[in-house]
Parts: C-alpha cells; sequence; structure tokens
C-alpha cells in the first residue's frame, strides 16, 4: 500500500489554503463542526483562522488502524443544537465519499442547519462525494497519514508485518519498503509499544 506521510507544517499550510478558499466564496459560517477523529484538529485550525469560535463535533468510525470497515456509522452523535445555522463540515480528507454522506444526513437529522458546506484537507478524486472546499485534490490514491494518527497507523503497520519483537531498525526498514514511507525512530518505538498492548480481539 502506499503512503505518504503528511507533516504538521502541511497541515498549517493546507488549512490556511482552505480559509483562503472558504472566504473567497463569501460563505460565513455559525459553527463548525469536526468529524472525528480525523476532522478534529483541522476544524480547530480552521476555528482560529476564521474567527469561528462556536466549534463542536460528532464521530463516524470507518479506518481502525488504516484498515477499513465494513461501513461507516456514527459512533457518538452530535449533541449541539444546529437547527437554522450555517454549518462548516470539516474532515481531513474526503477517501471513498461516504463517511461525509452519512454526516450531511446526520446533520439533516440534527437541526435541520440552514445551510452546510464540506471542508477537506484532501480530496481523492476517486471518492464519490467532492467536498466544497478542500486544499488538495489526490489524482493517485494512496494513504495519507497524518501527524495526529502516526501512532495508530504505523502500529497497525508493525502487526500486520509482524514486527512487534522486531527492533526498530528491522521495523523501519521493512516499513519503508512495504510503505514507502521513512519514520523516525520514536516514533517507530512508540507505536511498536502501542502494537504490543495491543488486544488481538480489538476491533
Amino acid at each position: 500500500m502506499r503512503c505518504e506521510l503528511v507533516s504538521w507544517a502541511q497541515v498549517r499550510s493546507l488549512s490556511r489554503r482552505l480559509v483562503s478558499l472558504i472566504r473567497s466564496s463569501g460563505f460565513q459560517p455559525d459553527s463548525i463542526v469536526a468529524i472525528g477523529r480525523g476532522g478534529y484538529m483541522p476544524a480547530r485550525l480552521l476555528s482560529d483562522y476564521l474567527d469561528v469560535y462556536d466549534l463542536t463535533s460528532f464521530k463516524i468510525e470507518h479506518y481502525r488502524r488504516a484498515q477499513r470497515q465494513a461501513e461507516a456509522r456514527v459512533r457518538y452523535p452530535l449533541s449541539a443544537n444546529v437547527a437554522g445555522k450555517q454549518l462548516l463540515l470539516v474532515d481531513d480528507v474526503s477517501d471513498a465519499g461516504d463517511t461525509c454522506e452519512l454526516a450531511l444526513a446526520h446533520l439533516a437529522d440534527c437541526g435541520p442547519p440552514a445551510r452546510v458546506c464540506t471542508a477537506v484537507l484532501h480530496h481523492k478524486r476517486g471518492s464519490r462525494f467532492t467536498p466544497d472546499y478542500y486544499a488538495v485534490e489526490i489524482t493517485e490514491w494512496r494513504w495519507l497519514i497524518y501527524p495526529w494518527a502516526i501512532l495508530e497507523d504505523v502500529s497497525g503497520f508493525i502487526r500486520e508485518l509482524s514486527l512487534v519483537d522486531a527492533p526498530v531498525a528491522q521495523i523501519k526498514a521493512d516499513i519503508e519498503r512495504s510503505y514507502g514511507v521513512r519514520v523516525s525512530d520514536q516514533v517507530l518505538g512508540d507505536a511498536r509499544e502501542l502494537a504490543r498492548r495491543a488486544r488481538p480481539d480489538e476491533p
């Protein structure tokens, strides 16, 4: 599986690009809604850049350690009142597209809001859903490893490659060969410990 590491500096740059697109469109959200967990950090940054401090969230589950589950589902519903509001719905990436579709359907049941616009850092061309705003379009599919998910993703790679008891040097070489990314020794050590603690029956 081809992967790409996304740095914090890239996240800030992409967030600023999103802000520019949103402002130039004239859309002024009353509230920002993050799709958890991937949308938490981008939404927090957009909240600052757009000076919109009404920030809330709900959680949709679709991936676990880079493994796609059978279908997206709302795990923790929205508790805020969004009836009649202009909402900016934020996630990190539009991949398959069903997460955003489910999120919009969930918001429609929670108000409904006056208007919802969607924003992501990365939009993958193969997605069946196209957000209103995206900072970058990915034309060749790859798994994006965001800084807030690197331990979860890399620990999953370690388990998949049966490297839980391997030395860091071997883990680094095997992950670079299998996934095309170079990860720091510190992250690899932390991810290995996370992989060791994971229960065999954990979903």
